[in-house]
């Protein structure tokens, strides 16, 4: 291997200060309900609305700022990705009187949670789209009770009308406005207005992050998630300058975003680099994408294919493309990545936004032990069973044996009653 563009090391962080932050939030909502709520608006984001839930008049005014075709545009991506999750949904089954044993019956059922938080992030941009990622497979999973909440426009008091409208066509029941780490404080523990849900999903900055690993075990979360990630896998017949927009289009997202490029041929290395130079020249974003580009772009040459999927193995990436000869003879050998876009036609922007495949996904690694938000975040496969007599006097002895040889009496006990009935 051979680095034709080094990135910098991430380091781990001293993260102290953020833990102790995120806890005196955390701590303030809980004692404190709604006044923390609106005092945390007030201060991060200069809102002074009393009332924390979108009401139906906010909705249709948002409406009405939309034009038709973003109106339209919303839908038909909402159709793609509500699609895909339904067919995933029909690939989990639930099971009837599977029979180890004569007279063993057991099954196992599927439930979707009973509430759940779409967190949707505000910040420089309306990440709309965020929106129906999260609320169109939980509308899938059969969730009674969806609730998003998100960040106002600063100083307005409002949540971004593309974003209240992406939420309320994927089906959200209530809808915040609230955000940061104190908005995963209420939907996990619950104030005056906001009743606590089940289940916490998607992104958001640090504190957001944090906030979710602080409340996980008092209410359920996807997974802790970091700065967006692509890794382009590509040889010698790929298009640099495509490349090269690809890798730009995660580094936009935020100056610690990492954009990788592994490839089998120098020269196309060094022409990627290149092409990324020149669109930074023209790009708007190129303020946020040149920081993350410089800082944490990457770009290695690998001695062959083999050794490139084990390099892009390790690094276990966000998002991974494709761009090499015969893709589907490197796919059973690649088993670390949240998303695979193969081929050059299929952009990762593609999946962020309408081809129907979730855009909320594992970074950091991540994607070595989940994959990303997907119908199945929003269900529980529960199990049961039921027993004859028979077969409980039979099985009586195995069990009262076994718990004997841990040491817990009461557990034989509750085995051997039942060999006399």
């Amino acid at each position: 291997m051979k680095i034709l563009k080094e990135s910098r090391k991430r380091v781990p962080s001293d993260t102290r200060a953020l833990q102790q932050a995120v806890s005196e939030i955390i701590d303030r909502v809980c004692q404190e309900g709604d006044e923390a709520l609106k005092y945390y608006n007030q201060k991060f984001d200069q809102c002074q609305r009393e009332a924390l839930r979108i009401d139906k008049e906010e909705i249709k005014s948002a409406y009405q700022q939309l034009s038709a075709q973003e109106i339209e545009d919303m839908k038909t991506a909402l159709s793609n990705i509500r699609a895909f999750a339904q067919a995933q949904r029909t690939t989990m089954a639930e099971l009837e009187d599977f029979n180890p044993m004569p007279g063993i019956h057991l099954g196992h059922r599927i439930l979707p949670v009973q509430s759940c938080c779409c967190y949707v992030p505000g910040g420089g941009y309306p990440l709309y789209s965020t929106a129906l990622m999260l609320a169109a497979p939980a509308k899938v999973a059969g969730v009674p009770r969806i609730t998003a909440c998100s960040p106002v426009v600063k100083g307005s008091g409002q949540i971004h009308p593309k974003t209240l409208v992406a939420m309320n066509l994927a089906g959200v029941d209530e809808i915040y406005a609230v955000g940061g780490a104190q908005a995963v404080a209420a939907f996990s523990y619950g104030t005056q207005q906001i009743a606590p849900v089940d289940l916490i999903v998607g992104p958001g900055n640090q504190y957001v992050t944090e906030a979710k690993r602080q409340c996980y075990g008092q209410v359920g979360i996807d997974f802790v998630a970091g700065p967006s990630e692509v890794l382009v896998l590509a040889d010698a017949g790929a298009n640099p300058e495509v490349t090269a927009a690809d890798l730009l289009a995660q580094s936009e997202h935020d100056p610690n975003a990492k954009g990788i490029l592994i490839t089998t041929d120098e020269a196309f290395g060094h022409a990627v680099i290149a092409a990324v130079e020149k669109q930074l020249e023209t790009l708007k974003t190129a303020r946020i994408a040149r920081q993350s580009w410089n800082a944490f772009g990457e770009v290695l040459l690998a001695d062959s294919i083999s050794e490139a999927v084990d390099l892009a193995n390790t690094y276990a990436p966000e998002h991974l493309e494709l761009t090499i000869d015969n893709p589907q003879e490197v796919i059973p050998l690649l088993h670390n990545y949240g998303s695979l876009f193969i081929g050059e036609n299929t952009a990762e922007v593609f999946g962020d936004y309408a081809s129907g495949t979730n855009h909320t996904l594992p970074t950091l690694r991540a994607s070595r032990y989940t994959g990303g938000v997907w119908v199945g975040t929003f269900l529980k496969t529960c199990t049961h069973q039921s027993m004859t007599a028979e077969a409980s006097r039979g099985i009586a002895p195995l069990v009262a044996r076994l718990a004997e040889g841990e040491g817990l009496a009461g557990h034989a006990k509750a085995a051997k009653i039942r060999e006399r009935l």
